[in-house]
């Protein structure tokens, strides 16, 4: 059995906190799961935000950010736009999340 690999991506902050509900979602019904925060800067993560996001993590996805501050405030991933692109051919599935 093949297992799908899912990215989710986010360039709204409207958007960011629900995709990563999402992503942990998919992770849960076994998808390797994905969220790519671009371009936007996110104020910090409550408790919950960053269980969300530790539970990604536990089931061996995660939650990137081609924005350094993010890496700073919401304990995201770094990514360079190149090594996205690079992470992206691995991908099955990828999925624009509610872009504006």
């Amino acid at each position: 059995m093949e297992y799908k690999k899912v990215c989710l991506m986010y360039r709204h902050e409207d958007y960011a906190v629900d995709g990563i509900r999402s992503a942990l979602g998919l992770a849960v019904e076994n998808m390797y799961a994905y969220g790519v925060v671009m371009d936007t800067e996110l104020p910090p993560f409550d408790e919950h935000g960053m269980e969300t996001i530790e539970m990604l993590r536990d089931m061996e996805g995660d939650i990137l950010t081609t924005v350094p501050a993010n890496v700073e405030k919401c304990d995201f991933t770094a990514i360079t736009i190149e090594e996205l692109g690079e992470k992206l051919r691995e991908m099955t599935h990828i999925i624009p999340y509610g872009i504006k």
